[in-house]
């Protein structure tokens, strides 16, 4: 690549380029210090090399003044790199570009401090290298931070648990596995075993074996090797000897092994056979034809025998973005000038010959033009945040596999977890959400597809403690054998055959909690599991708020909700029981609505039907006989207008379904023995002041306290013989009036207690299941082998085993039921007090519009005396007119009277012919049906 694609590359800041040229000196001293023979430093020692040449060769950068570099070894010591560090003071250098080591940087960021240097390191990853602390050091690589969420998203990603860590022991290693520590604990993870590896050369292939040892005995199989090239090649060779490469382990390693793969490939069969189906993170570094341009040329520089990787890419953009920030400095009138520092002198005296140590001048200036950099280079945007690190910091994930690597997704700080590259999804809003997290799939080690569960019961010989509560009463749900420690019951069963499910032994010990002579308290056997006393808990342990704050629970295996168990007392129906199947305000409006059906009726029939004319007496009791003959479809009177016949219609339904109603509650009363108590459910006992009993050891006690009950009130009852008696006694003699407690007791108390009944609905939802550690890789299983037991049958072949209990002779008894209730029938109602008024509003329009074709003439002769009374008096002296349809009526009922005599004279014939030829005799002589039907029930009876 030439000089002029690199100037176009690196777009440095705005200004006049001529400003300021004349002041500009034609050298500027630069140093590097980092170590020559190292993985990283062989390839940032030819890529910063280059980087000069370019910025040199390209005189719009720097507008003819050239970078003059000078290079240190710090051969991988704190002592060589400070020592490198103040000999570069002593040349005028107003930058240093390295170190790649973070412990080396932690120690010479305080002379660059002091000397207002800044310090470009391009390999420095420890998060803990604070700008606060070290306001003068800038990092050009990402921090450990990102490489470190990229790992816990990792994790949390396949949905393990528990990791070990493995890592150097200096500051490079230390911190960045506390900030791994800090992002698993932000995804309910953990690093449950740590162990650090010396950083010398003292450390030897025995001390490896033993810490993998170590590592071979726990549970987890997740590990994470942050280490150097030199220490994590040599755990890998111990891991493989181990037979720690196999199936089941999970290997995830930081980029210090990417950049070994990507600078030294192809490595020997040995070492590769090592570290098959290893997750690895690498620096991502966006695709472009410059970076492709690069690539070649450093093939070139090398002839192949040393390959390029990302911490190369970053030794050269620093070298850039220092130009860049020098020639931003120069246009900002800064001048290259040092001063020496009284302090060195007069402090230290003369034998360590410090006074040629000056501090830059106007290095703050420098440094600002650093920070506010924005260009882009080979590793993609060059731009500092508000913290001083690089924006977009981005990950690629690759797994190694035969003889190299192959990508399986990307981690960015904007969206996680992508198989799309993240310069892709930059253009997209951010997605965190779990749904949108994806990789391809992994070779993991053993050669499997198929994703390691990450955990296995240690190989120490630990049996697993699980605490079972020692119950006193309904011990068919666990029960302990006498004399041993072995326990039975529904529960027991459950758990056992769960356990048989999963794909590997688990090996446990039962421990009884409790005497044996009370039911023990659930809340403390689940709190025993957070103090370590006890590995897990498994019995009839309820699925609770406060419970699943501090422990995992599984699937639920059994539901289990709080009733209401109360006695029950024989009702009599009494003397007036037939005013019981109806609500008071049911019948109230009932009868309204009989004497409004019958008033309306007679509104709209007076005028022309003569059965609802008369004198007054006479029509109020034909209103009050048809209200009341309606209930019973017994009603005489023709209804002869449209509109009442409409209205009556529809009145008759509604009279149909009330009269049903009615008669099936009254027969359902009348009937059937029925059962009453004055509690129908939770809240009629809560309102209540009555004692209420609740099982020993049950979450009930609280549970009814926070719903506001007062302590008082609550009874302690420990076996099902207790309850009965308590029920029985009731709150006047020394019992309570009901009890709460879980539904699954109260079912297998019912089964043979037939004089109490649960009322109303459970008022809480929950389950039983087994109480695990939180975040336990166990409890997850043991759902899943749950779901598996529901879905085979097995679970309810248990349930029946234990829990199936003769049934009472009275269980098909009823409890009272409430009355029909108003709101069950206030839909008709509505419909026929709507129809009664349309038909009345158009009955009244037409009357007016009567009234007003006979106004006229009436006008003319009552003169201006006409009034407003008046016109009332005529508007009601004209519904109450006569409307003359006699003729047509009495011709009417002329013909009805004659078809029904006809008619029924033809059923007589038709009855007589259907008997003669039925029963061979003769029955012409009988001239009516009463008699017809009567002689012809004797013959068949006599026969």
């Amino acid at each position: 690549m030439g000089n002029s694609m690199l100037s176009i590359l690196y777009k440095g800041f705005g200004g006049n380029p001529a400003k300021n040229v004349s002041s500009r000196p034609a050298v500027v001293n630069i140093g590097a210090l980092f170590t020559f023979e190292s993985t990283i430093g062989r390839v940032a020692k030819i890529a910063i090399e280059e980087a000069v040449k370019d910025v040199n060769s390209n005189s719009s950068i720097l507008h003819g003044t050239k970078l003059a570099l000078t290079m240190q070894d710090s051969n991988c010591s704190g002592f060589f790199g400070m020592v490198g560090a103040l000999q570069f003071m002593e040349t005028d250098i107003v930058a240093i570009i390295g170190p790649q080591s973070s412990v080396v940087a932690q120690i010479i960021s305080h002379v660059a401090n002091e000397l207002q240097v800044p310090l470009l390191s391009f390999g420095a990853s420890d998060p803990t290298l604070s700008s606060l602390q070290f306001p003068f050091f800038v990092r050009t690589r990402q921090s450990d931070l990102y490489q470190m969420t990229a790992v816990a998203e990792v994790v949390d990603y396949y949905g393990w648990k528990d990791v070990i860590a493995i890592f150097i022991d200096d500051d490079y290693g230390r911190n960045g596995v506390s900030a791994l520590d800090d992002k698993l604990a932000e995804r309910r993870c953990r690093i449950s075993y740590k162990q650090g590896i010396s950083p010398g050369s003292e450390v030897n292939r025995g001390d490896i074996m033993d810490l993998l040892i170590k590592v071979a005995l726990m549970e987890s199989r997740i590990i994470v090797l942050h280490v150097n090239p030199d220490s994590g090649f040599m755990v890998f060779s111990v891991a493989q000897y181990l037979g720690m490469m196999g199936n089941g382990f999970v290997w995830i390693a930081t980029d210090w092994l990417s950049s070994v793969l990507d600078s030294a490939a192809p490595l020997p069969s040995e070492t590769m056979d090592s570290i098959q189906g290893v997750l690895v993170l690498r620096q991502h570094t966006p695709y472009s034809d410059r970076k492709k341009a690069f690539f070649s040329r450093w093939k070139k520089l090398t002839g192949g025998s040393l390959g390029l990787h990302s911490y190369g890419l970053s030794a050269y953009d620093s070298v850039w973005l220092l130009a860049h920030a020098i020639d931003a400095f120069f246009n900002q009138g800064g001048v290259i000038s040092f001063s020496n520092d009284s302090r060195l002198q007069s402090a230290l005296g003369d034998n360590l010959h410090l006074e040629a140590m000056n501090i830059f001048d106007d290095g703050n200036l420098l440094l600002q033009s650093i920070l506010q950099s924005n260009l882009v280079g080979l590793t993609g945007p060059i731009k500092f945040n508000s913290d001083r690190s690089l924006i977009l910091p981005a990950y690629d994930i690759i797994n190694v596999v035969g003889t190299g690597f192959r990508r399986i997704g990307y981690w960015s700080n904007y969206s996680g977890l992508s198989v799309v590259a993240p310069e892709t999804l930059y253009a997209m809003p951010p997605n965190h959400s779990s749904a949108n997290q994806q990789l391809y799939s992994v070779i993991w080690p053993g050669e499997t597809l198929s994703k390691p569960r990450g955990w296995v019961f240690p190989n120490n010989g630990k049996q697993l403690k699980i605490g079972v509560p020692n119950r006193a009463s309904y011990r068919a749900f666990v029960s302990r054998v006498r004399g041993t420690d072995m326990f039975k019951g529904f529960c027991i069963d459950v758990f056992t055959a769960a356990v048989n499910l999963l794909p590997y032994a688990v090996p446990y010990r039962f421990v009884p909690f409790g005497n044996g002579l009370e039911n023990p308290s659930y809340t403390e056997l689940v709190n025993m599991i957070t103090t370590g006393d006890f590995d897990a808990a498994v019995g009839d342990i309820a699925i609770v708020t406060n419970r699943t704050k501090i422990v995992d629970f599984t699937q639920p295996y059994a539901s289990s909700g709080l009733v209401v168990v109360v006695p029950l007392k024989k009702k009599n129906s009494g003397a007036w029981a037939f005013l019981q199947p109806f609500s008071r305000n049911m019948w109230i409006v009932s009868a309204c609505f009989f004497l409004l059906i019958g008033t309306v009726v007679w509104i709209l029939e007076h005028r022309t039907n003569d059965e609802f004319r008369g004198p007054p007496k006479k029509q109020l009791i034909t209103i009050l006989w048809f209200s009341l003959s309606t209930m019973f479809f017994a009603h005489r009177e023709n209804i002869v207008s449209t509109l009442g016949r409409m209205v009556l219609i529809i009145w008759l339904f509604v009279v149909l379904i009330i009269n049903s109603s009615y008669t099936a509650s009254l027969t359902s009363i009348l009937t059937v023995q029925l059962l009453s108590s004055p509690i129908k459910g939770f809240e009629s006992l809560k309102m209540s002041e009555e004692l209420i009993g609740y099982q020993v050891g049950s979450f009930a006690e609280h549970y009814l306290e926070e719903l506001g009950i007062s302590r008082s009130r609550l009874v302690a009852l420990g076996s099902p013989d207790e309850y009965a008696l308590a029920l029985q006694r009731g709150p006047e003699k020394g019992g309570v009036a009901a009890i709460v407690d879980e539904l699954p007791y109260v079912e297998l108390f019912l089964s043979s207690q037939c004089k109490f009944r649960v009322v109303g609905q459970e008022f809480t939802k929950s389950g039983w299941g087994f109480a695990f550690p939180r975040d336990s890789p166990l409890a997850i299983d043991m759902s899943t082998a749950i779901l598996q037991l529901s879905e085979n049958g097995d679970l309810q072949r248990i349930h029946d085993k234990w829990l199936i209990r003769s049934t009472c002779s009275l269980e098909t008894t009823e409890i009272e039921s409430d009355q029909l209730q108003l709101k069950s029938f206030w839909g008709l109602f509505l419909i026929c007090g709507i129809a009664c008024f349309f038909a009345l509003f158009i009955y009244f329009v037409q009357i007016m519009q009567q009234s007003c074709r006979t106004a006229p003439s009436e006008s003319i002769s009552a003169g201006p005396n006409n009034s407003i009374s008046g016109r009332v008096r005529r508007l009601l002296s004209l519904m109450d007119e006569k409307v003359d349809h006699s003729n047509s009526g009495s011709k009417r009922r002329k013909v009805e009277r004659s078809l029904s005599e006809n008619s029924k004279d033809s059923e007589l014939d038709l009855l007589r012919f259907v008997l003669t030829v039925a029963l061979g005799v003769n029955f012409t002589l009988y001239t009516t049906a009463p008699k017809l039907t009567a002689f012809a029930t004797l013959y068949v009876l006599d026969t």
